[in-house]
């Protein structure tokens, strides 16, 4: 490490603590990746919690001429956040948002996320005017930084349009908050420098009226390439001037640490049409006619996008059959009322009236029409990426044309891609806004390819501005990608402008160098990341971090693109040291991985649905503690054919620890636990209050050949969890959640049959989660024979009472047994025969993984609803990472999933879920008793008369 960087880290840890002063490699490595295709690993990663340590931070990188790269999501596609420099992240402190106006308003801190933003203004009818492919990952703090849109929001909502105020820090300390005339006040005083040079530039721009007037054409279309000129044409105030120029600034003026938005309206009324044309000429003379219409995106896709999805599930049957020069348009329009569509939608059709298109030009209102439309414009860009040859890097540009231009341009465009030899390369984008993707992949592992790379943006730049005068960079940010083109866009008058902008806001240039302004033109093809084959569970990944915001461990150690990003980087120094003695890097790297990367991961496979490539890290873990544990094969043997031993075994080891608790008391047994934790080094878990004791017993119900022919009505098998673990001594209700059941189904009259030795079986998911692969499908064959029998040969429907075993089962049992998720068991079978009277305690819903997993997170909570008048769903919790048995051995990992927890439901009397599992982790961390849904239904119902109902009661019998 350079010695200004030891001195300045030395001087850092005096204010911020060394836990989040991070130094090692891994982490370095891991945190310091973003989803470009750059790659610079930062001296270190600094984790900042407020803004005043932010302040300290920015006057010590000055005093010791250090260089410093903020951090949001690392969602960004140019490489403006990646640095060999400071790297500084938002802690999980800055996620304020507060809503004002009733709606009209909102204010946000830079580590929200964009959707949570829109999730609080939901119930306005609002929301931010900025709208990225990326907003279910994306940060506030990147969104403004980048002046990000999207397919909706065009040239008129972006950040820059709806920016009401914003809080800040420059370069040298100084604290501006636009919304405060003291703040504003203050500010004159202390940077009359600053003032007077954004007064004099402004004024310079508006004695040339040449320059005006490109500053004005240049942004009557998309274009964040540069700094945002048009501050100094829009605005007279300099203070105005200052704040509009941080939009779009990408971190190279400095940090934003609130803004207040002025919100658009979200149209509860919408309707979509998928339109083909012959050709991309036609395609485009409808972009021109539709920019006259009232339509809310109008979004261009070429052959080559559509056929890249064509045989994806859902898609249209006539999208295979397309001639090659076929092009389309997804149309949208949307209404504050359906009277209001309609209006609208006859407005639109009118105008598509006169163009020939083929297979109609229809509008639907069905929602799932809709989605399945939209689908197809969301799937383009992983869509080439999942079918990337390996080693392979997947890009995307980012240009826009002027709309009239768009016919000739995508041709041209074309035409490239063919020169080239890019022969996957797709072109799709908003076509009201001329703004056009293009996607294609590239190897960056040799110096041909590289060249081939450069000479092909060469082209692309004369292009679009020599022969249009287009934007380089529509919405995705200079960043380093297109840096070195800045000046052949504006001009060198324009250019030096923007210099001079820099150097009055960062004078000593410490602030994330080389991105918008660069003086070396190979800026674009320097530091560029390598993607080497690591294993066919991950290859595919692009690194876009959309997985982040859903991973328990985000908070803790890795996120799943963290994980790949070292997994490869694993790979790529064995490949380096083949044949050799592995370095000590590797060496390092491999061993650290273990905790960040394998003994935390939760596996829960939730990173899955939001991948826009289906990958679940969860499954790389799993195969990775399967390589680890191949020596405990014997062990896990023994565990699969003994089953019932280790069940019963689980039993007496709570009920030991019950009666242990009774002799010696809370304090003493959490002190021993938390020493014997230790010494075990983890084998053994904490005690706490929200353990479970061990479960009453509860006869199991026989199949017998009379009962399975008399009209029984499901099979019931607890999971293991529910025979063996009980509630928590504090628990108001003291049955087992196998009883419960029972209760409710007796209550509902039906008739309900267990395995006689169900305490033998298991679905084998405990094995499954170690790697145990092998053993944990031998368990689950048995299982699955004996439910067969059971439930005479799937004709009787099985119920299970939790989510998670569900799950698995229903991926891998004989698909004739018809599985039960306690949501689907309650809705269907217990709801409708119950008479319930909803209590008025707030009561917390918490969504298990396998719940969402399966779609039935709107069911669970809609169920709730039914059983109390208050409901709450708590934010940004997605998995509580409990993870089977990994909240008892490693709780730090549960802790930290649950840390938003507490704060959203101190007014809530109890929590409900599917898991016991995760509701030990949940009462523990919640300070409120949780248990399974079935505690509170049971609770706030009773029975009703069934009309030509006919069960066996007599066949149904318990403790």
């Amino acid at each position: 490490m350079k010695p200004e960087y030891s001195n300045f880290l030395k001087q850092l840890g005096q204010v911020i603590e060394s836990d989040r002063i991070i130094t090692d490699a891994l982490r370095r490595l891991a945190l310091g990746t973003d989803a470009s295709f750059y790659r610079l690993i930062p001296q270190a990663v600094v984790m900042v919690n407020t803004e005043a340590e932010v302040v300290q931070l920015l006057l010590l990188a000055g005093q010791h001429k250090v260089h410093v790269t903020f951090r949001a999501a690392g969602t960004s596609l140019s490489g403006q956040a990646v640095t060999d420099g400071i790297l500084v992240r938002l802690a999980p402190t800055w996620n304020g948002i507060e809503v004002l106006e009733n709606g009209g308003k909102l204010r946000l801190q830079p580590g929200v996320i964009g959707a949570h933003a829109n999730r609080q203004l939901a119930p306005f009818q609002r929301k931010i005017g900025p709208d990225p492919a990326s907003i279910n990952a994306c940060k506030i703090g990147g969104i403004v930084a980048n002046n990000a849109s999207g397919m909706c929001c065009g040239t008129a909502q972006n950040s820059y349009q709806t920016i009401d105020s914003m809080r800040l820090v420059l370069a040298d300390g100084t604290i501006l908050d636009t919304a405060d005339p003291a703040s504003r006040q203050a500010f004159v005083k202390r940077q009359p420098e600053m003032i007077a040079t954004l007064a004099s530039l402004r004024d310079e721009v508006a004695a040339n009226q040449e320059l005006t007037a490109r500053i004005r054409k240049k942004f009557s279309i998309k274009n964040t390439t540069g700094y945002s000129l048009n501050a100094l044409v829009d605005f007279q105030d300099p203070i105005d001037i200052l704040m509009h120029l941080m939009v779009g600034s990408e971190g190279t003026l400095g940090f934003v640490s609130e803004v207040v938005y002025r919100t658009v309206e979200e149209h509860a009324f919408k309707a979509s049409a998928l339109l083909m044309f012959a050709d991309i000429e036609r395609t485009s003379r409808a972009v021109t006619a539709l920019a006259s219409a009232p339509v809310a995106a109008v979004e261009l896709m070429d052959r080559a996008s559509l056929r890249c999805v064509e045989d994806k599930p859902g898609m249209p049957d006539y999208l295979a059959a397309l001639a090659n020069d076929v092009a389309c348009l997804l149309v949208e329009v949307r209404g504050t009322s359906q009277q209001e569509l309609d209006q609208r939608l006859a407005a639109v059709t009118a105008v598509l009236a006169e163009f020939d298109t083929l297979h109609g030009n229809a509008f639907t209102i069905d929602a799932d029409i809709c989605q399945r439309y939209w689908n197809i414009r969301k799937g383009l860009f992983p869509a080439v990426g999942a079918v990337r040859e390996k080693g392979t890097t997947v890009i995307i540009e980012d240009v826009a044309f002027p709309v009239e231009s768009l016919a000739p341009a995508v041709l041209e465009l074309q035409q490239l891609f063919s020169k080239y030899h890019y022969d996957e390369a797709i072109i799709f984008g908003h076509a009201l806004a001329g703004n056009l993707h293009f996607v294609f992949t590239q190897n960056f592992t040799d110096a041909a390819e590289i060249q081939r790379y450069a000479d092909f943006m060469d082209e692309v730049c004369v292009l679009v501005v020599g022969r249009y005068d287009g934007s380089l960079k529509a919405e995705h940010g200079t960043g380093r990608n297109m840096a070195p083109f800045v000046e052949l866009e504006w001009g060198a008058q324009a250019y030096e402008l923007m210099w001079r902008i820099k150097a009055a806001f960062d004078p000593a240039g410490i602030l994330n160098p080389e991105v918008i302004l660069t003086r070396n033109l190979r800026t674009h093809i320097e530091h560029l990341k390598p993607i080497p084959e690591a294993h066919d569970l991950i290859d595919r990944c692009i690194e876009c971090g959309f997985c982040e915001p859903v991973c328990p461990s985000k908070n803790l150690t890795l996120t799943p693109r963290q994980r790949i990003v070292v997994m490869r980087e694993l790979s790529r120094l064995e490949r380096q040291h083949a044949n050799l003695h592995r370095s000590d890097e590797y060496e390092q790297l491999l061993s650290d991985y273990q905790y960040q990367g394998i003994d935390t991961c939760a596996a829960d496979g939730l990173c899955s649905l939001a991948c826009p490539v289906d990958i679940n890290t969860g499954d790389l873990s799993r195969f990775l503690r399967s390589e680890r544990n191949a020596r405990y094969g014997g062990r896990a043997d023994w565990v699969a054919g003994h089953f019932e031993l280790v069940a019963n075994g689980t039993r007496a080891g709570l009920k030991m620890l019950d009666l242990t608790r009774a002799v010696i008391g809370d304090s003493a047994l959490a002190g021993i636990s938390k020493v014997a934790n230790k010494l075990t080094f983890d084998a053994l878990p904490q005690w706490h209050d929200a353990m479970p004791q061990a479960s009453g017993s509860a006869r199991p119900l026989a199949p017998t050949p009379e009962v399975a022919g008399a009209g029984v009505d499901l099979v019931y098998f607890p999971s293991c969890a529910s025979r063996n673990m009980g509630s928590a001594k504090q628990d108001d209700d003291q049955r087992s959640l196998q009883q419960v059941t029972l209760d409710l189904a007796k209550k509902a009259g039906l008739t309900v049959i267990q395995l006689a030795d169900q305490q033998a079986f298991c679905c084998g998911m405990p094995l499954e989660s170690k790697g145990m692969f092998e053993q944990a499908d031998a368990m689950r064959e048995q299982l699955n024979q004996a439910l067969l029998v059971a439930s005479d040969m799937g004709r009787i429907p099985v119920v299970i009472d939790t989510s998670p075993c569900v799950f698995r089962m229903s991926q891998q049992l004989d698909k004739r047994i018809q599985l039960l998720d306690p949501v689907h068991f309650a809705n269907r079978y217990l709801v409708p025969k119950l008479a319930i009277t909803p209590v008025d305690d707030a009561v917390a819903v918490h969504v298990t993984c396998s719940t969402t997993k399966q779609g039935l997170g709107t069911e669970l909570i809609k169920l709730a609803k039914q059983c109390s008048t208050r409901v709450v769903v708590p934010e940004d919790i997605s998995c509580c990472g409990f993870a089977g048995d990994k909240g008892f051995v490693l709780p730090e990992l549960n802790a930290s999933a649950l840390a938003p927890l507490r704060g959203q439901i101190k007014d809530c009397k109890e929590g409900i879920s599917t898991s016991r599992t995760c509701e030990i982790g949940l009462a523990r961390h919640g300070e409120i008793p949780y248990h399974s849904l079935f505690y509170l239904l049971d609770r706030v119902s009773t029975s009703q008369p069934v009309v030509a109902h006919s069960i066996r009661r007599d066949t149904l019998s318990q403790d």
